[in-house]
């Protein structure tokens, strides 16, 4: 696997609507299945065999309301937000809700499986955005050797099975599919982030809830339109902490600062509107936040090197 510029092949699109998952279903099947919406979330998993090659539809640049995790057969090329990736010949992928994607070179993907599943699939069982795959600035795609194809495409056919059992208990263990197809990815690549090897302390819980407000914040698109919470100080308040105490479970948990993380995804949230949306870069500099375009100007060029127009137009 290897990275690819994006801008190569994506230009700018106009910012669209999250992809719900009736909508999913319409585009892709012609159908919508009747226990879609129902007390223990929604689950399903698919050969991708049919719906790829020449007769496949173009998939739309943009964000789903839910998440994805593929194998794919063949070469192609995977976008991601701001970055983009060569699969040489095979590979396993995740997505969700936070991030865009798109798929090209349909045709020279040969074959493969997927499984969907909703936020509510894991309500009261974990939260999903605590692994790197699911993380700003994660790994995301994941090239695999044969062998590692054949443990991968062992636990989708565990998948297909528990589908079309009876038993009671089966979204149980469907649940517990996803986790080790999570952590079979995480084990290619081991984490290293001091948040995973501590135990669960009085700094862990502070700095996990701080992740999820500031996670909750994004996308920004026509129905989340502007951050809320930009400081140390704003969450610190929110979360009813003093803001020094916020800073030290962070640091020790992250060892990042507070300041830093609220950056990088901001700084993540700005590549995405430069890239994909019609917003002008005075547009996108309140949207995130920013009181003055020259604020977010002298920000953006700090991190990245180039100014917004600059990103927006390199090839």
């Amino acid at each position: 696997m290897c990275a690819v510029k994006q801008t190569e092949t994506v230009s700018l699109w106009a910012m669209r609507k999250l992809e719900t998952i009736e909508e999913f279903y319409k585009r892709k099947f012609n159908w919508v299945p009747d226990n879609l919406k129902n007390e223990i979330g929604h689950f399903n998993v698919f050969r991708l065999d049919p719906y790829v090659g020449s007769a496949a539809k173009p998939v739309p640049y943009s964000r789903r309301d839910f998440y994805k995790i593929t194998i794919t057969l063949g070469s192609g090329k995977v976008f991601y937000a701001d970055k983009g990736y060569e699969v040489k010949q095979q590979a396993l992928t995740f997505s969700s809700p936070q991030i865009p994607y798109k798929w090209e070179r349909l045709d020279a993907i040969t074959g493969g499986v997927f499984c969907i599943f909703d936020q509510h699939f894991f309500h009261q069982f974990g939260n999903l955005n605590q692994y790197a795959v699911y993380q700003p600035g994660g790994n995301r795609v994941f090239e695999l050797s044969d062998e590692q194809l054949a443990k991968a495409s062992a636990i989708f056919q565990r998948m297909f099975e528990e589908m079309s059992s009876d038993y009671l208990h089966k979204y149980d263990v469907l649940r517990t599919l996803v986790l080790e197809l999570i952590h079979f990815a995480l084990k290619m690549q081991p984490n290293h982030d001091i948040s995973q090897q501590q135990p669960q302390n009085a700094s862990q819980r502070i700095a996990t809830l701080f992740a999820e407000l500031l996670e909750r914040q994004f996308p920004v698109d026509e129905q989340h339109t502007q951050l809320t919470l930009r400081s140390a100080a704003d969450f610190a308040q929110q979360l009813n902490v003093h803001v020094n105490h916020l800073n030290r479970a962070v640091k020790a948990i992250t060892d990042k600062t507070t300041s830093q993380i609220i950056a990088e995804r901001v700084l993540q949230e700005a590549k995405i509107l430069l890239k994909h949306s019609p917003w002008n870069v005075s547009e996108i500099a309140q949207a995130l936040g920013f009181t003055e375009t020259t604020h977010f100007n002298n920000f953006f060029k700090k991190h990245v090197q180039l100014s917004p127009l600059q990103f927006r137009n390199v090839q």
